[in-house]
């Protein structure tokens, strides 16, 4: 969870799941729906379907035991070089170098790297140096610690803009504050202008209920329920009757929601409809297209994504007004 998300965000999510998921066998026996609902708002949802493949892959591979070695734990879904040894380093107290974000901006500063530290080049030069940082002893409280301790300073002290330096126990030492360069390093990427996608979100309303779509894996939400969807230039109404078989009427659009993802901005266009009358395919379709007819509460308690959710809460009283007609 704490992969591309900071710790305060996280706290509560990882709190529920913990709840429902206390070990891997009932997260390994359960639908990966359920996985999802519980991560929904979170963002980055292929870490929640990792997560539940490497637990079913543990039941079914190596008997319910969880590998302790970094080799058998990259095997595992969703578990890369610096999250197998931060595992092996806190649940083992394996000897084990991490090199996450913070440790990089830590190792790059102290040492004056220049370079971006997503380079192929600079990334092994940064593992060199971790590992040669590495305490000696085998003894399991030193290593977590130190891994503890490395991570903590580079999430509380050695923060990306504004390091609080004068707290640093490392500054005497440190090649970017003796030298003025904390603001410089890491050295940054060059930003690129992030395209923009628009969509069309169809809110389809019928006798107190709306109509959700599960999208298909592998893509972006893959797995959760959203709206129906189409392209700005489709007409909803035909898009409706052709791919739903459903006759409806548009009434009414809602303010547009920006989402950024990695790689491009998207921008949604809700679009409130009314179901008037099902076309005779429509009951066979929905079963074809994981289409589903729920209450805006039923669809809350769903898997959905963020933007799905910001938008039932704001415009449920507005749904209702229309819906009560």
């Amino acid at each position: 969870m704490l992969q591309q998300t900071q710790v305060s965000t996280v706290i509560p999510y990882y709190e529920r799941f913990m709840t429902v998921f206390p070990n891997i066998a009932p997260l390994a026996s359960a639908p990966v729906e359920e996985v999802l609902t519980l991560w929904s708002g979170l963002g980055y949802y292929s870490r929640g379907r990792n997560l539940h493949r490497a637990a079913r892959m543990i039941i079914e591979q190596y008997d319910g035991v969880f590998p302790q070695d970094t080799a058998t734990l990259q095997r595992l879904p969703g578990i890369g070089r610096s999250t197998a040894a931060a595992i092996a380093a806190f649940a083992f107290g394996k000897r084990c170098t991490i090199l996450d974000g913070n440790v990089k901006r830590i190792l790059i500063r102290y040492f004056g790297v220049n370079g971006h530290p997503g380079e192929r080049m600079i990334e092994e030069q940064l593992w060199q140096l971790a590992e040669g940082l590495l305490p000696v002893e085998e003894d399991h409280k030193t290593i977590a610690s130190y891994t503890q301790a490395l991570m903590d300073l580079g999430a509380l002290v050695c923060v990306r803009t504004q390091p609080r330096c004068e707290h640093c126990p490392l500054q005497v030492d440190c090649y970017a504050y003796q030298n003025d360069l904390t603001a410089v390093l890491p050295v940054s990427r060059p930003r690129k202008t992030l395209p923009v996608k628009e969509i069309v979100h169809l809110i389809l309303l019928d006798q107190g209920q709306i109509l959700l779509k599960k999208r298909p894996v592998p893509g972006i939400w893959g797995g959760l329920w959203c709206f129906p969807e189409t392209s700005i230039d489709q007409d909803s109404v035909d898009y409706c009757k052709k791919n739903l078989h459903l006759q409806v009427i548009k009434f009414a659009e809602l303010p547009h929601l920006q989402h950024t993802f990695t790689h491009f901005k998207l921008t949604i266009q809700p679009q409130l409809l009314r179901s008037i009358m099902y076309l005779p395919e429509c009951e066979e379709n929905s079963k074809e297209n994981d289409c589903l007819w729920v209450t805006i509460d039923e669809a809350l308690q769903r898997a959905i994504p963020a933007p799905v959710r910001k938008l039932l809460l704001m415009t449920q009283s507005l749904f209702q007004s229309f819906i009560h007609e």
